[in-house]
């Protein structure tokens, strides 16, 4: 099978570490460095669609980097998936990035009233970008660990961006926890690579029928554990409603959207190309399940609204577990659909949570109100992927959770069918955290007299303009065009999830046409 497009697979890597070198070069010039970071974000957008359409036309991209074969070097690897992951974080990063360099945020911090400027914002957002698509291109377990570790690695940089106390108290907890996480994949790949000799993801599912099905049980839970806890899977999602929240906006933002969804992409790979007959699926189910329902019941408690979204994230993650633990192709295919419809929905909330705070003086749903009348535009971008997570037709987030459902019913045992009966609940929980909020901030009367101009906050107006208006317009506009496209990109993720369910597409790809396993 022809791969013509694998010379492109590196430059989704080198690009945004280039660009931070550059970015990082320009530190006293902040125009210089915000043309450096868009630019490598079109470029790396564009890479992207071109390797997502080679992906579905062609196969796998493949390239051995270094020439290296695949049992003695790294092997990059864009399949469906990879492609479809690396284009939707790519967006997400530009809005933010957008929303960032509107507000001011990419060069002063919101603490210090725009004099304290911080050059690193740009190079770390590229660091950023280039873990996450080192991640999701990996072909063997210990280059998933490196994207993983350039992740912490920036993402604590931008966690206590500022240096104020919480967010550094809160950086410090969601290190902490990564770092657990960290250790516990890092002695994962050392334990498999002890009882098979290689880390190659391709040919570890070759090998991973020769050994005894208890070791095969204990790596799996070993890997299953590490990600659970990057992916905010319950038990171990406490970490991440207070870890969020104090970040600015823009930094929420991308957090919300990505970083647990690595974590998700990691199962899913693992989990379809390693351990195709699990023995836990139904623990995969339960935690699903629980997921769902601690997350939900934390969010509708909440009086702050990134809280609120930061605990609706955590519930919702347990779709994505839902569906990657039917073992099916159609659960499969309709969790990666909620996948990108998360993350690009999941972003665009925060970001607007950033215009309710610019525009309101607070994201305490107790200090808002009357926000409909004072700034209609907010409260229009707000309702509209608001309505979307909740899953209110014709939107993306209805039809990812029917397909879920489906796959459920089809699926048929009593466990399944109760998380299709804890969806619905979920659904419905959300679509009320979702509205108390909207009652509350944009229509009841506010508690501090607002005067239509902004309040005031530490001293200074906060008005909004275009800079942050439009990358967050941008941001809505992108969820309700993947709505209009839902039919065309749910073709791409069954196709999708058939390859992932055979595995011999990526088989062949790395190791040859004709590889049997």
């Amino acid at each position: 099978m022809t791969t013509t497009f694998s010379w492109m697979v590196p430059l989704v890597v080198v690009l945004p570490l280039v660009g931070a070198g550059l970015a990082l070069a320009a530190a006293r010039r902040t125009a210089l460095q915000r043309i450096i970071s868009m630019t490598v974000l079109v470029l790396m957008l564009a890479l992207a669609s071109v390797l997502l359409w080679a992906a579905d036309a062609q196969g796998p991209q493949v390239m051995f980097v270094g020439g290296w074969m695949p049992w003695e070097g790294i092997v990059l690897v864009v399949d469906r998936l990879s492609a479809l992951m690396v284009m939707v974080s790519t967006t997400v990063t530009m809005g933010v990035l957008g929303y960032s360099i509107g507000q001011g945020r990419s060069s002063f911090d919101e603490e210090s009233d725009g004099h304290a400027p911080l050059p690193v914002f740009h190079p770390t957002i590229l660091v950023l970008a280039a873990g996450v698509t080192t991640t999701f291109v990996s072909g063997d377990l210990f280059h998933l660990y490196v994207g993983f570790e350039m992740l912490l690695a920036a993402s604590f940089v931008l966690l206590t961006l500022g240096g104020t106390p919480e967010r550094v108290r809160a950086g410090t907890t969601y290190v902490l926890v990564s770092l657990l996480s960290s250790m516990i994949f890092l002695a994962a790949i050392a334990m498999v690579y002890a009882a098979t000799g290689t880390v190659n993801l391709a040919i570890l599912a070759q090998r991973m029928g020769d050994i005894a099905p208890g070791t095969v049980a204990l790596l799996h839970l070993m890997l299953l554990i590490g990600f659970a806890v990057k992916a905010a899977v319950f038990p171990m999602s406490g970490w991440l409603p207070d870890s969020y929240p104090t970040a600015p906006a823009p930094v929420t933002a991308v957090f919300a959207g990505l970083l647990t969804k690595v974590g998700v992409y990691a199962v899913i790979r693992t989990q379809t190309l390693l351990f195709p007959t699990s023995r836990f699926d139904d623990l995969l189910l339960w935690a699903a399940l629980l997921t769902m329902l601690v997350g939900i019941l934390g969010a509708v408690v909440q009086d702050d609204i990134k809280r609120m979204l930061s605990f609706t994230l955590v519930s919702h993650i347990g779709f994505m577990i839902f569906g990657i633990a039917l073992g099916s192709t159609v659960g499969l295919a309709a969790a990666i659909f909620y996948v990108v419809h998360h993350i690009l929905i999941q972003t665009t909330l925060f970001l607007v949570t950033g215009l309710v705070e610019r525009v309101g003086g607070s994201s305490d749903v107790g200090r808002l109100g009357d926000l409909a009348r004072v700034s209609p535009v907010v409260g229009v971008l707000f309702f509209v992927p608001a309505m979307n997570l909740a899953g209110i037709p014709p939107f993306t987030g209805f039809l990812g959770k029917v397909g879920l459902i489906q796959a459920g019913v089809d699926h048929g045992g009593w466990l399944a069918l109760t998380l299709v009966g804890a969806s619905v609940v979920t659904s419905l929980l959300t679509l009320y955290a979702v509205a108390r909020v909207w009652g509350r901030a944009f229509w009841a009367e506010n508690p501090q007299g607002m005067t239509g101009q902004g309040p005031v906050r530490g001293g200074h107006h906060h008005a909004l303009g275009l800079g942050v208006l439009v990358p967050t317009t941008a941001m809505v506009a992108v969820g309700v065009a993947l709505t209009v496209v839902a039919g065309p990109l749910y073709d791409i993720t069954t196709r999708t999830a058939v390859d992932l369910m055979m595995r011999q597409p990526y088989l062949d790809a790395v190791l040859g046409a004709g590889v049997s396993l």
